[in-house]
């Protein structure tokens, strides 16, 4: 029997942040699944259709509903975030990101704002935009300074330009320095030449067994 959303409090016996546990689980159309997925919001955002069509979808969109419903996991055994072999790690609620590290010990990718992520008049949402700094700047913390498990203090973002939706975007982010369990970084967007945001952020090391 499926398990309402709302009640999924399952916490990690050890706190913080389990280690992920790479799983093939989702089979290997798991994929194509969370890219239907991120289709379907785009539709769903961008739609002008008749009545008819937006009766019969949600229809459709109740059914697939229904189809999952019972296979409702907590999130250590969910395969979302556990897909390593996938963009993002099969996550379908982070911004599309692809990162590596640098030899210069710098985090470096591109990035792509969705029709799903629209604010108004081409532009993705402030709040997006923000969501990819916390990401991609977590990430950078949490690859650059080897310090396991993270949690975010602060975020600041300055934004310079309007992100484009559609269009692929250069990100960076740096590890500017390590006191004690904080962790201090920094990051920017770009659109070619163009600055588009930047920020900066503190994460803290989280201690054994805290949440």
């Amino acid at each position: 029997m499926g398990t309402d959303s709302t009640s999924d409090v399952t916490t990690h016996p050890g706190g913080g942040f389990a280690a992920i546990v790479p799983t093939d689980a989702g089979g290997p159309d798991y994929g194509r699944f969370i890219e239907a997925m991120r289709t379907l919001q785009d539709h769903a955002r961008a739609a002008n259709a008749p009545d008819e069509v937006i009766s019969q979808a949600a229809d459709m969109v109740e059914r697939v509903s229904a189809l999952l419903e019972p296979y409702y996991a907590d999130e250590w055994t969910s395969p979302s975030g556990r897909r390593t072999d996938l963009p993002n790690r099969g996550n379908l609620l982070s911004i599309p990101l692809d990162v590596r590290v640098t030899d210069d010990n710098r985090i470096v990718g591109t990035a792509r704002f969705r029709r799903f992520h629209l604010g108004r008049n081409g532009a993705a949402h402030g709040g997006t935009i923000a969501q990819l700094f916390d990401a991609l700047l977590g990430h950078t913390a949490f690859t650059l300074s080897g310090a396991g498990a993270q949690r975010t203090a602060f975020l600041h973002v300055d934004y310079r330009k309007i992100a484009e939706i559609g269009k692929e975007l250069s990100v960076e982010g740096t590890l500017d320095k390590i006191e004690g369990r904080k962790i201090f970084v920094s990051g920017r967007v770009h659109d070619g030449e163009d600055l588009v945001a930047e920020g900066h952020a503190l994460f803290l090391k989280l201690k054994p067994g805290q949440p």
